[in-house]
């Protein structure tokens, strides 16, 4: 096979384990050789759409079967495929399918409102000629299952290189635009090699798929190492507590992935202390770092946690704590995973001593050769060496444990998703009666984080916290939006003219919110 890709995967797996089965998706399973035959077809279908080796293939949409089935035929033609976060409001979609140049977009139908006025931008987007519907197809668009089942089944195998770029995921950028990260199918596979040394992954693991699979962590750190064993993938749609529950006592799910958010929703259910549990071996936390008092609530129940850190661009894995160690080792994100190198150094680069803050800084081959387009960016990333600069501030113990305690960006974690407070500023400046704003995160017992704007309004105006939040829902995704807004007279700052916010993190908490 000339395909070294991960477009090849489901025609090796489909011939060690062809009756065994891959997904589950809806209550219906899809053996391997299926997977195998259904994603042949729909990339028959992309080559016929002129998908090309290099052409990228967008994905919009909440996790479903489509979604791996799409990602897999695009790399088996070689091409790129962009994974976009369905919670995304249209202006920002319709920036990262033009910035990417998708000529293909698949979308589910809770995306088909942003899909729809996306569309009315078709002049800016002249390389989007194929849109896809999983349902209801508007005029001029596919029907999924109709267009994939007039597909070829004769297998494709076009040369893919390691080093060929399969992903590009978009995060937000400190200058208010997203940035693509770029990762190859050899930093894909290293990554998984990495899961399949922390964790005992097995061809029997029945992995449950709760986080967002746009998300590097939900598609790299548990679908691709299940798959690549010969596991099952349970993939739930959305998040939901009760469904949680249901899917692992029905399915004997064995692993899963999650943020805080979503396993302190767990424990908070009426159901924890009753509900069957016996059959999960591994959990699996990114994202953020899980209070120690909610590890000792899984702990009080027999289940640990296998901690990590990482990011978008190390694929994501950078760290890894093992079963073994997370009771003595609470709150730790681990050591360096296998075959990769992290540093905690000062700002000369220097290392830092036991217990003294001081960035994160990571190479190996898991990490990013660079952002999509942006020859500035992977540059001011990437040093000598292949030394990647995370932003994040840690410290480590004597025993070379990493430590996450803050980030040298403004960056916070809302619920699992990364929110940048540039690119919330950005579109605070855009509102007529603001003069000035910035956007901190604050603690929040339901999401981690959450965003609280300061906002001064230019003379002469007034604008009321309800008005700023209402002008910025079509704007952004919801999650960036601040639950808390302080209408200011002044900021505090530096002799230089920067914001504080260090000072605006210190204050209390205005009555006014929206939950």
């Amino acid at each position: 096979m000339r395909n070294a890709g991960l477009g090849g995967w489901p025609a090796r797996r489909a011939q060690m384990s062809p009756d065994r089965t891959a997904f589950v998706y809806a209550d219906r399973p899809y053996s391997y050789t299926e997977v195998h035959e259904r994603t042949t077809r729909l990339a028959s279908r992309l080559r016929d759409a002129g998908v090309r080796a290099g052409d990228r293939v967008a994905y919009l949409g909440p996790n479903h079967i489509a979604f791996a089935e799409t990602m897999f035929a695009t790399h088996m033609l070689g091409g790129i495929f962009v994974p976009l976060n369905f919670r995304l409001a249209a202006p920002e979609i319709a920036y990262m399918l033009e910035h990417s140049g998708s000529s293909v977009l698949v979308y589910g139908p809770e995306c088909a409102a942003q899909v729809a006025a996306v569309v009315r931008d078709l002049p800016g987007l002249p390389n989007l000629r194929t849109v896809v519907a999983l349902e209801s197809p508007a005029e001029r668009e596919l029907h999924y299952e109709t267009w994939l089942s007039q597909g070829d089944p004769t297998p494709i195998d076009t040369p893919v290189a390691l080093d060929d770029i399969a992903l590009i995921l978009y995060t937000s950028g400190t200058t208010g635009r997203p940035k693509g990260a770029m990762l190859s199918h050899a930093n894909l596979v290293w990554n998984t090699y990495h899961i399949l040394i922390g964790v005992d992954v097995t061809s029997t693991e029945v992995t449950l798929i709760s986080a967002p699979l746009f998300h590097v962590a939900a598609l790299n750190q548990t679908l691709l190492p299940t798959f690549l064993k010969g596991g099952m993938s349970v993939i739930m749609p959305s998040w939901d507590v009760d469904r949680c529950y249901d899917l692992i006592e029905r399915h004997r799910v064995t692993w899963m992935f999650g943020v805080t958010a979503m396993f302190a929703a767990l424990v908070q259910s009426p159901r924890w202390a009753g509900a069957d549990l016996s059959s999960l071996r591994t959990l699996m936390s990114g994202g953020a770092s899980i209070p120690v008092a909610l590890i000792r609530a899984y702990q009080e129940r027999g289940l640990v946690f296998c901690q990590g850190y990482g990011m978008t661009e190390t694929s994501p894995g950078a760290t890894f704590l093992e079963a073994g160690e997370s009771v003595r080792k609470v709150g730790s994100a681990g050591v360096p995973v296998f075959f990769a190198n992290v540093r905690v150094v000062r700002p000369d680069l220097t290392p830092v001593a036991p217990g003294e803050p001081g960035e994160v800084l990571v190479q190996g081959p898991n990490v990013t050769p660079g952002y999509w387009r942006d020859p500035e960016a992977t540059a001011a990333a990437l040093t000598e060496g292949g030394w990647f600069h995370s932003g994040d501030v840690a410290t480590l113990d004597d025993e070379g444990h990493l430590y996450i305690v803050d980030r040298v960006k403004d960056m916070y974690i809302s619920g699992g998703e990364n929110v940048y407070p540039a690119e919330v500023e950005g579109v605070l400046f855009e509102h007529p009666a603001v003069a000035e704003a910035a956007v901190v995160g604050v603690p929040d017992d339901k999401w981690g984080e959450v965003g609280r704007a300061f906002v001064v309004p230019r003379p002469g105006t007034n604008v009321t916290p309800d008005e700023i939040r209402d002008f910025l829902r079509p704007r952004l995704a919801k999650y960036k939006i601040p639950i808390y807004v302080d209408i200011v007279d002044t900021l505090p700052k530096t002799g230089s003219g920067k914001i504080r916010k260090p000072d605006l993190r210190r204050r209390p908490l205005p009555a006014d919110s929206e939950e």
